[in-house]
């Protein structure tokens, strides 16, 4: 029974396969339609040349385009590789010839799916993960157009009323928002006045609205001069005010519905137990790791995905220069080192693990890295062994002779 390997080239509407044998020869070549249909039919072709033989297949993305081919894949059993398509990128190097095309793309991914003994297994994920790595993408997206706008709303603001722009922080407070969307520029806030201001802030339910007043008359009245084409940017300060609104709103919808979701795994329990874990950093980790770590086989292999295992950079007589790998999943990263720095606040082992590394001449990052290592460690024995966190007793104190 022969052994072949399949590289896919995954695009948007189409995808190319290759497939070679264990001598590396082509005997398919196919460019695909991003269609069910399609895609049946090459994996009956596939099978067909394996005759009863085992498939590898191979892709470089993990999601996105890929997603059907991936569920067709995994429903029928088949064994499935990811290769980054970085990896790609560069191994396409070595192989004849300049150009870059599908087939060739399609081709180094079969060979080096054959040649290649460390590459991921490729799972779907189950339905909660997948929709949890759905909505935080959705969420991250909405968080970054909302830095975005409050951004541009405060470079508009400092240009014709700095005074304002000072007075408030707009990434927390509400009814400053709801203020610019009305009141807006010194003269016409001088003219309306504190207790009108007062008044209209708190019919629409704003808190602080007596201290938002005065706050506002008083930029107000730093300020007699109207800079050119006031008008103009007082009005884009009002659009944006109530783009940052709505989308705080949207921001809140969806963190309900992450809450609520995220409560269905089974891993919830473990992960909410460890301090500095939330509903959404356990969303974000479970969307990344697809809810099953056993992929990763062991927790150092999981600690170089995420960016947490040194790389060694070793020469002639150097050695132990070890430095932060360059190829590492960054949200995971991301969300041990934000779930670390609120460990410090909460977790005294944690922040007792943080003063001792900063102590032995750590930099803050260098000890967060080292601090998040170790949170690792501790996350993969919980999961494994299905246990919630429980702090170490504390020590009790000898009493002096």
């Amino acid at each position: 029974m022969a052994k072949l390997w399949a590289g896919i080239d995954a695009g948007k509407g189409h995808h190319y396969c290759v497939v070679i044998d264990a001598e590396g020869n082509r005997l398919l070549s196919q460019k695909v339609r991003n269609d069910e249909a399609e895609l049946l039919q090459l994996l009956g072709a596939v099978l067909d040349l394996a005759d009863s033989g085992q498939v590898v297949w191979a892709t470089d993305l993990n999601h996105g385009g890929p997603a059907l081919l991936i569920a067709l894949l995994v429903g029928h059993g088949q064994e499935l590789l990811y290769i980054p398509g970085r990896t790609v990128h560069h191994a396409s190097k070595i192989y004849r010839g300049d150009g870059k095309t599908d087939a060739k793309d399609a081709a180094v991914i079969a060979d080096q799916a054959r040649m290649r003994t460390d590459l991921q297994p490729l799972r779907a994920g189950d339905e909660i993960s997948v929709g949890l790595r759905l909505l935080t993408a959705r969420r991250a997206d909405k968080s970054a157009d909302r830095v975005r706008a409050i951004n541009r709303m405060k470079a508009l603001l400092l240009e014709y009323f700095p005074a304002l722009e000072r007075a408030f922080d707009y990434t927390r407070s509400k009814g400053a928002l709801l203020l610019l969307t009305k009141y807006r520029t010194p003269d016409g806030i001088r003219r309306a006045g504190q207790a009108r201001i007062h008044a209209w802030l708190k019919k629409h339910g704003t808190r602080s609205s007596a201290a938002l007043a005065k706050d506002a008359v008083e930029a107000a009245k730093s300020q007699h001069t109207i800079v050119p084409a006031q008008h103009v940017a007082e009005g884009i300060v009002a659009a944006l005010a109530r783009e940052i609104a709505g989308l705080n709103q949207e921001l809140a919808e969806i963190d309900a519905l992450i809450a609520e979701k995220v409560a269905e795994h089974r891993h919830t329990e473990v992960l909410l137990s460890m301090p500095g874990f939330g509903p959404v950093l356990a969303a974000e980790f479970l969307g990344a790791t697809g809810g099953d770590l056993t992929v990763f086989q062991t927790a150092d292999r999981f600690a170089g995905v995420v960016g947490l295992a040194p790389a060694p950079r070793d020469s002639g007589r150097v050695s132990g220069n070890n430095h932060r790998p360059k190829r590492y999943d960054r949200r995971l990263l991301r969300v041990f080192y934000l779930s670390g720095l609120s460990a410090l606040k909460s977790c005294p082992a944690s922040r007792t693990y943080y003063d001792r590394k900063r102590v032995e001449g750590k930099t803050h990052i260098q000890a967060m890295l080292s601090l998040a290592r170790r949170r690792l460690n501790v996350i993969w024995a919980m999961l494994r062994d299905g246990t919630t966190y429980t702090p170490a007793p504390k020590m009790p104190q000898l009493l002096a002779a």
